[in-house]
């Protein structure tokens, strides 16, 4: 045990192969080829290969074959034994030394029942994003608050993003573009939900949130990028709000009330890993 311990700290100390290790983390469950990793992180396709050969070996990371392509995804089991075996082994329990949010979620308490704020991130705040915090409040804004961002956001909202949420009687007169770094500041409301719907935000390294939320990706393809006649860009735009709004109400369902922070966490997985039809 103890040397296993050591040999995935070990393959975590070099700051290329931690970076690749936190990509995978924030992709989670996404599954990325070498070539796209080496893409975001700016690596040569050999120097990846090599990190991830170290992390696959470790056990920190597991590889599937898709056809002639490798696929790579975190080993979250493994990443919980590093946790678990500094804080129960060489930390003898010691749960004074985490910091407070953390150990409040190892009380494994369920959630309140109270309103929750929930952040969607994306890139650009003009579509993707928008429509997921308008699904939300406009599904469920009893029990949820629902905000968006973006990592680099546009300054004017798509305009077939606005016309899909005005054709499905969504009220629109608020909304705007916003940058993430708007919810970072001390004043800023506390997250218990941030979810990124697309894969650029997912790859980016952001600040830590106050208080330890729930955090998932439900990445899907960006409409805006869809080409064609108007009609092919409004049906991209139909599905992106389809599959937004059948995973927001699957979302919405959850015992909230009866689920600690962890078994939150692999609901809100779960509901990334899924392929869910479009409605439309």
């Amino acid at each position: 045990m103890e040397s296993k311990l050591i040999l995935r700290l070990s393959t975590l100390s070099h700051p290329q192969r931690m970076a690749v290790f936190q990509l995978l983390m924030r992709r989670y469950p996404d599954e990325l080829s070498a070539g796209e990793i080496a893409d975001v992180l700016s690596l040569k396709p050999s120097t990846a290969s090599v990190y991830l050969s170290s992390l696959t070996q470790a056990g920190l990371i597991s590889q599937r074959r898709d056809g002639t392509r490798l696929l790579y995804a975190v080993n979250l089991t493994a990443a919980g034994e590093v946790i678990s075996d500094l804080l129960l082994d060489s930390f003898r329990g010691r749960a004074d030394l985490l910091p407070p949010q953390l150990a409040n979620q190892l009380r494994s308490t369920p959630m309140t029942d109270r309103k929750y704020n929930v952040l969607f991130v994306c890139t650009g705040n003009s579509a993707r994003s928008i429509f997921a915090e308008t699904i939300l409040r406009d599904m469920a804004g009893d029990k949820f608050t629902a905000y968006s961002a973006g990592t680099q956001h546009r300054s004017e909202l798509n305009p077939f993003a606005v016309e899909m949420l005005k054709s499905k009687g969504h009220d629109i007169s608020h909304l705007r573009s916003k940058n993430v770094s708007e919810f970072w500041g001390p004043d800023a409301p506390q997250m218990d939900f941030v979810f990124t719907v697309c894969n650029r935000a997912a790859n980016e390294e952001c600040p830590t949130w106050p208080g330890q939320p729930v955090s998932g990706h439900w990445g899907m393809p960006d409409p805006v990028k869809a080409e064609g006649t108007d009609a092919q860009k409004r049906l991209a735009f139909q599905q992106t709000y389809g599959a937004l709004r059948n995973r927001i109400t699957t979302f919405t369902a959850l015992p909230f009330e009866q689920l600690d922070g962890s078994s939150l966490q692999k609901h809100v997985d779960e509901i990334g890993r899924e392929k869910i039809a479009e409605d439309h």
